[in-house]
């Protein structure tokens, strides 16, 4: 037997690529889940750490940093570190650079709005005001006549549909629309977004707006369905 098949008959495992601050960074998730922290719990202190743990103070420092980056953890002159509540979409409003984004990702991201503004119509049925509905008028007021084979006008779609967000309530999907609006703007102005076929059936914004007025919850949600349904056939041809 050769040396080169005795080597590759050996069991080797593969080496573990993670550094120790990767590990040690896990290792402290696993604590606040384990220990049950709440939000203004305190952690231990740094050389506390690196004594339970065995290693350096600088890897411990470099673990919380980056907890502290996700903002899982915030540090005070008092009290040290202490647990803190996430804001869920900081990293998010980070990264989502639309020109640095496959279209792949974006054609994701434009398919998770639809798919977010049919499920919060309920949402939308129900805490809708006399003044939301009036300024929604106002909206569809200044729009393209949508008798015409007029797909849409972009400033109007994201108009549109950001008050609708707003008239959700929920204030995390009104950050996470804010936050993927150049992606939406990014989307409609690089050309990726092809127009489909005209749809004597489509509902308009006008539609929605005198369904959300008159209508019921039910009718509303399938109004949006159909309002949707043009960009789900054809928008990704």
């Amino acid at each position: 037997m050769t040396d080169k098949t005795k080597n590759n008959s050996l069991n080797i495992t593969a080496v573990d690529s993670s550094s120790l601050v990767d590990k040690v960074e896990q290792t402290l998730i696993d604590l606040l889940i384990s220990e049950k922290l709440n939000p203004g719990d305190q952690i231990p202190k740094e050389l506390e750490l690196t004594e339970m743990l065995g290693v350096s103070r600088t890897v411990i420092r470099e673990a919380l940093n980056r907890l502290k980056t996700i903002g899982l953890i915030e540090s005070t002159k008092r009290k040290g570190s202490t647990i803190k509540s996430p804001d869920l979409l900081f990293l998010l409003k980070k990264s989502l650079i639309p020109n640095i984004l496959d279209q792949a990702t974006l054609k994701d991201i434009f398919e998770l709005r639809l798919v977010i503004e049919i499920g919060m119509s309920d949402l939308i049925y129900n805490r809708a005001t006399p003044e939301d509905i009036a300024e929604l008028e106002q909206i569809v007021a200044t729009e393209p006549d949508s008798s015409k084979e007029v797909l849409f006008d972009v400033d109007h779609e994201i108009k549109f549909h950001g008050k609708l967000y707003q008239i959700s309530g929920n204030h995390t999907l009104i950050d996470f629309q804010t936050i993927l609006l150049p992606a939406f703007r990014y989307v409609y102005d690089s050309g990726m977004i092809k127009s489909p076929d005209h749809d004597s059936k489509w509902v308009s914004h006008q539609d929605l707006v005198k369904i959300l007025k008159d209508g019921n919850a039910n009718k509303f949600r399938n109004a949006m369905r159909k309002h949707l349904d043009r960009h789900f056939k054809g928008y990704f041809k």
